[in-house]
């Protein structure tokens, strides 16, 4: 059966497909129409709040009721187009004016009709001198509370660099400046110039790449940052957070040479080194030559002078050693070393002596003494020692039997007695 020819048939196929509710549900058989994307992309961009920006006015094209200005990003390339209407444009004390800062509220707009996304600027105000010192102060307290300008961090500048990098302008008097100033002061330096914007939108960028170029190489010894004199806006470049932070990073010193002596942005404070005027910084990058050379002949004046007097010393020295004793008699020691020989054998022998006629004397008491003592001595005397058949003495009467044979030894020769009687009388006694 065909349900195509059906009427309930024919009414499914006219019945249009829904349309999806959102946008990644459309598909290339299930189209939004045109004007479906348009409305919704109105409503997405009416729901985007609206918001203060900065930038440099770069062109201004004025008609009846109207405003057309054309913002650029003080450091990007990055530029959008801004509708001002009257109300907003006769709040203004003086009329715009290309290079011109000002802060602008806008509020983006997309046209369903056209498909064109604008910006409406509700409120458009300059930013004078004043509002620019207080920013410049506010972001200076803050670095200085960091630390980006103590002293303890900044770096010495070299005494003799071979290779000076140079930031500056295209062509510029201050380029000029740094080079003929070093080169006349020391001929032998080299320079690794880049030549960059110093001025205007995109001029920190710029700054910043070609110092972080030079930063990396190992030849350059110290980096000159240098720009001529110039009104205030044009040095803001010069006060810009980025490059202040890149400049405090840098592994090699830094010499800020901007504008002149009363020109102080805040590079001078974060740099290692403040020259007032690019002229200045050429000259203290580098040496004098006809300094160095003079104090080279001072350096050898003063070292041959130090020479002359060290061997006029020494030779006094020597002359004063020579006519020491020691030296113009140096028998003089032997004979008096050979004197305390003497002297000294002379009271060897005699405390020798001395202690050998004192021991020979002891000797001969002890002798006397020991003769003294000896039995002979006292067999010389009369007395004589009975001795019993086995070598016995006998030294008690009692011990005797009467016939027992006794020797008795006498100071000459023995005698062989016998016993005939014994008594227990003492001497003394009758």
């Amino acid at each position: 059966m065909n349900t195509s020819s059906s009427p309930e048939g024919a009414g499914e196929q006219e019945r249009p497909p829904e349309l999806p509710k959102l946008a990644r549900d459309t598909t290339p058989e299930n189209p939004w129409p045109l004007s479906t994307l348009s409305h919704a992309l109105h409503g997405w961009v009416q729901k985007a709040p609206d918001a203060w920006v900065e930038g440099q006015v770069i062109e201004v094209n004025q008609r009846a009721r109207v405003s057309y200005v054309t913002l650029r990003d003080l450091q990007e390339e990055v530029s959008v187009n801004v509708t001002l209407f009257q109300r907003e444009m006769a709040r203004l004390e003086r009329p715009l004016e290309r290079g011109s800062r000002v802060v602008v509220n806008l509020k983006a707009d997309f046209y369903v009709k056209t498909g064109r996304l604008s910006m409406l600027g509700r409120d458009i105000r300059p930013v004078g001198l004043g509002d620019l010192l207080e920013r410049l102060e506010r972001l200076r307290r803050a670095l200085a509370e960091e630390g980006l300008f103590d002293p303890a961090h900044k770096k010495r500048l070299p005494v003799l660099p071979h290779r000076v990098g140079l930031v500056t302008g295209r062509n510029s008097d201050a380029e000029k400046d740094v080079v003929r100033n070093a080169t006349n002061r020391w001929p032998g330096v080299e320079f690794e110039i880049r030549e960059v914007p110093v001025q205007g939108t995109g001029s920190a960028k710029a700054v910043i790449q070609a110092l972080q170029e030079l930063d990396g190489m190992d030849a350059v010894d110290v980096i000159v940052i240098a720009r001529g004199g110039g009104a205030f806006e044009d040095l803001l470049s010069f006060s810009d957070e980025s490059l202040l932070r890149v400049v405090f990073a840098a592994r090699t010193p830094v010499v800020s040479a901007i504008g002149h002596e009363n020109d102080q942005p805040l590079l001078d404070y974060v740099a290692d080194v403040r020259a007032s005027t690019p002229t200045d910084a050429g000259k203290r990058i580098v040496p004098d030559v006809q300094d160095e050379r003079l104090r080279l002949l001072q350096a050898r004046a003063a070292l041959d002078r130090a020479v002359s007097t060290l061997i006029d010393r020494e030779q006094q020295g020597l002359a004063t050693m020579r006519s020491r004793p020691s030296l113009s008699q140096p028998d003089g020691m032997i004979l008096i070393r050979e004197e305390d020989l003497d002297r000294w054998r002379s009271r060897a022998w005699s405390a020798a002596n001395a202690q050998t006629l004192r021991a020979r004397d002891a000797v001969g008491q002890m002798r006397a003494r020991v003769r003294a003592l000896s039995p002979q001595q006292t067999l010389d005397r009369g007395y004589a020692v009975v001795q019993t058949a086995d070598g016995s003495v006998l030294t008690d009467a009692a011990d005797a039997a009467p016939g027992q044979s006794l020797s008795v030894r006498l100071a000459r020769g023995e005698l062989g007695v016998d016993v005939t009687s014994s008594s227990t009388r003492q001497p003394g006694e009758h």
